[in-house]
């Protein structure tokens, strides 16, 4: 039986991980199609000489930084506000988010955006990019914040204010210290998501906005270029790594 298990989860990672795998391989080879000549970095070379791909990466880090601040600010006070008011149905509506196609999602944050631009003589830009990632990363905070705060006993705020602490001071010197991994691993979470968006990004975003995501898109459907290999591997090793550590951190 651990035989048969052990085969099994071998065969689970390898068709998750071998394509990945695949194309980091290629991202090394000098020919522009799947068939292995020789060892090159020219396709990563090739990606600081594009100033298309470097303004895409900046755009996208700059929005996943201020998506990533925002929502972690505004989803761990709602985690500790539904923690506080322990009710079912505000937490379940959470999922909402979670399980509505991103295209639906897209396109109500763009009717949203175009009727208030109506009164505000606005167009769409990164800000519109930036809140609309902050509304989907909020859901992911407040899920991970959450989980941390039902390892914690109310009782521990309880006898800071029996000592003579305000609710304000008890969250700031007992509970926030404590909830501290929760809340680094949901802030890594909702950078990854953000950095990676394309559907909702490529629905809200202005004409000076575009995202690598959007940027690798266009790349993909001119042609395949090695040099996505090249950017697809790096994304993946990168955020990979910042899983691992958002996973390290929560378990702390």
């Amino acid at each position: 039986m651990k035989r048969w298990l052990g085969f099994y989860a071998v065969a689970f990672f390898a068709f998750l991980h071998l394509p990945l795998l695949t194309l980091a391989v290629f991202s090394f080879n000098s020919s522009r199609f799947t068939r292995w000549e020789h060892f090159s970095l020219a396709w990563y070379r090739a990606i600081f000489r594009d100033p298309q791909i470097l303004e895409g990466t900046w755009n996208s880090v700059v929005i996943a930084l201020w998506a990533t601040v925002l929502s972690t600010v505004i989803g761990t006070l709602c985690a500790y506000g539904l923690w506080k008011r322990n009710s079912r149905t505000l937490t379940g509506a959470l999922y909402l988010s979670l399980v509505t196609p991103e295209i639906v999602s897209g396109i109500a944050l763009l009717a949203l955006f175009q009727w208030a631009f109506r009164w505000l003589h606005w167009q769409l830009g990164l800000y519109t990019v930036v809140l609309a990632h902050v509304a989907f990363c909020i859901a992911y905070v407040v899920i991970v914040v959450s989980a941390r705060l039902r390892t914690l006993s109310p009782a521990l705020e309880e006898a800071a204010m029996d000592l003579g602490a305000n609710p304000w001071q008890a969250f700031w010197y007992v509970t926030l210290p404590a909830l501290a991994p929760g809340i680094l691993a949901a802030a890594l979470l909702a950078l990854t998501v953000s950095f990676d968006d394309y559907v909702i990004t490529s629905m809200v975003a202005g004409v000076d906005s575009e995202t690598l995501p959007m940027v690798i898109y266009a790349m993909a459907r001119r042609g395949a270029s090695p040099v996505i290999n090249a950017i697809s591997a790096l994304i993946t090793l990168v955020f990979g790594v910042l899983i691992l550590i958002s996973e390290r951190v929560r378990e702390t």
